[in-house]
């Protein structure tokens, strides 16, 4: 089907027309009452102001100082950590080279090296939860800085292999589309053992968004709801674990191995033994994160905050003394570029992101992900799979939004380590020193 000539809104044209929602009466107080007007848009966590401050970002590449890009206002976790302020004696100057690259195999096991730009890469969301385009424009702008993106548990749709290298393939506890073809072009493989949006859960689609090309992939029939197991039925200890993997090293002799894990009590007990097991990067997926598809009493009571499972892990593995032969990256609720480098402050090397960058593509977080009522999908053509809406999302213009977002994104991060003294981002991995806390009473 040919792509539809839309008018799509631009998101600088939104941007400014939320700016000055924001200076009006939506944030004003009754005046007899005091209370406060609710926000036209987002929620605590994605604040209006951090949703319309991404969308000016991926538009101009440059981080808006008119709007709070760096927390929201949860009351908790990232939004509750700040970076000390430094004497200008101990900074280092601002055009100072700063180096945020991130190695992720330091296992030292002959397997392939892969040292990546920046110190973050796209999560997981599968063919199906979103679309093709989607995908594309996630691994056509990975490829061009130098990063990676995962192909989430829905298989590999045949576009993404102009980008094989780019591209990380997933295999899940539903096997869905897991294919050798994909397993030998893919760098790194991911196991996903579990989510720390639906710990517990497994995933689901919708028979709705399970259309005939999504069902092709997965090997399964059009239009019937797909449900992931929980856990993987054929892993149940780290001996389990490790023949799992040797599977798929056999598959692919030089991919690194990355394991993705939800974050319970026992999180840092789970992070060694995947280490043990053979596993190069241990990806912890903390609570907050997911799309509007997740359920929210599962995000919200079930797996551990990330702030929270990071130093503990961290801690663990040093006490191990294996902490240099392993790269953590976390995920989970992290927004922004200061949530990286608080997430890395507390012990991670890196980070993934997910929503973010659907919020570059337009997202407003309407919580619409799994289909409402038509089943048709989010309005802004990202997480659907509608032949007609996934046109809204062309994969060049997404992949450009995404590139000047992850240009601002860059930007703060050196800004950040320039502030805090420091040249490199490995620097910065475990350095609680350099947070405080912002208490209740404190502005």
């Amino acid at each position: 089907m040919m792509a539809k000539e839309f008018t799509k809104p631009s998101p600088k044209l939104l941007e400014k027309t939320l700016h000055l929602m924001h200076d009006g009466l939506h944030q004003r107080a009754f005046p007899d009452t005091g209370v406060e007007l609710p926000e036209a848009l987002g929620d605590a966590r994605w604040t209006d102001e951090l949703i319309t401050s991404v969308w000016y970002m991926a538009e101009t590449g440059e981080n808006p100082d008119h709007l709070n890009y760096k927390t929201g206002k949860s009351g908790g976790g990232f939004d509750r950590l700040r970076f000390k302020e430094l004497p200008e004696e101990d900074r280092l100057a601002e055009d100072a080279e700063v180096d945020i690259s991130l190695e992720l195999n330091r296992r030292g096991d002959g397997r392939h090296k892969r040292t990546i730009a920046v110190p973050w890469y796209g999560g997981g969301m599968s063919y199906g939860s979103v679309s093709v385009n989607v995908m594309m424009s996630r691994a056509l702008n990975a490829q061009k800085w130098g990063t990676l993106m995962s192909t989430g548990e829905g298989g590999y749709p045949t576009e993404l292999y102009a980008c094989a290298d780019s591209v990380i393939t997933q295999v899940a506890t539903g096997y869905f589309g897991v294919e050798e073809k994909s397993i030998m072009a893919a760098p790194i493989i991911e196991f996903k053992y579990a989510q720390g949006a639906k710990p517990g859960l497994g995933g689901h689609l919708l028979a709705t968004k399970a259309g005939e090309e999504v069902a092709k992939m997965r090997g399964s029939v059009p239009f019937v709801s797909l449900f992931s197991p929980f856990p993987f039925h054929s892993t149940y200890s780290v001996e389990d674990h490790m023949k799992h993997l040797d599977w798929i090293k056999t598959v692919n002799p030089t991919a690194m191995m990355s394991v993705k894990v939800s974050t319970p009590h026992d999180v840092d007990m789970v992070a060694v033994g995947s280490y043990y097991a053979g596993a190069h990067i241990v990806h912890l997926d903390g609570s907050f994160g997911g799309t509007g598809a997740a359920p929210e009493i599962a995000k919200k009571n079930i797996a551990m905050p990330i702030e929270l499972a990071i130093p503990k892990v961290h801690k663990f593995m040093q006490r191990e003394g294996i902490r240099d032969n392993v790269t953590i990256i976390a995920s989970g609720g992290i927004r922004t570029a200061d949530d990286m480098a608080k997430a890395i402050a507390l012990g991670a090397d890196g980070c993934v992101l997910g929503t973010s960058d659907l919020v570059a593509m337009g997202c407003t977080r309407c919580s619409n992900c799994e289909g409402g009522p038509s089943g048709r999908g989010c309005p802004w053509g990202l997480t659907t799979t509608d032949i007609e809406l996934q046109e809204w999302v062309q994969q060049a213009w997404g992949a450009e939004r995404l590139n000047k977002y992850y240009t601002a994104l860059a930007a703060r991060m050196k800004q950040i380590l320039r502030e805090l003294g420091l040249s490199t981002i490995g620097e910065l991995r475990g350095r609680t020193d350099l947070l405080r806390y912002i208490s209740g009473g404190e502005a």
